[in-house]
């Protein structure tokens, strides 16, 4: 089982919600910058935090496996 990686986040009042402060190694090592979108999915145990919407991936998957797949009418319809 590999070792995870833990990271303390300062969680900051921001007007009248609450968000959290990323220190800057963690940031550089997600690619995220200020104004970024994060995505929180439930997992098992707790939850997941990422830089990218799983549910646009899993389509994105999809979209790849039937351009794959079906090559040779894609080029026929784009001619």
């Amino acid at each position: 089982m590999e070792d995870a990686m833990v990271a303390k986040l300062k969680v900051v009042r921001i007007g009248k919600s609450l968000g959290a402060m990323f220190p800057r190694e963690i940031a550089n090592a997600l690619g995220i910058e200020k104004g970024d979108t994060l995505f929180l999915t439930a997992a098992p145990g707790g939850y997941r935090l990422t830089a990218h919407d799983p549910a646009f991936e899993a389509q994105m998957d999809r979209a790849r496996t039937i351009m794959s797949n079906r090559r040779k009418a894609l080029r026929k319809l784009a001619t």
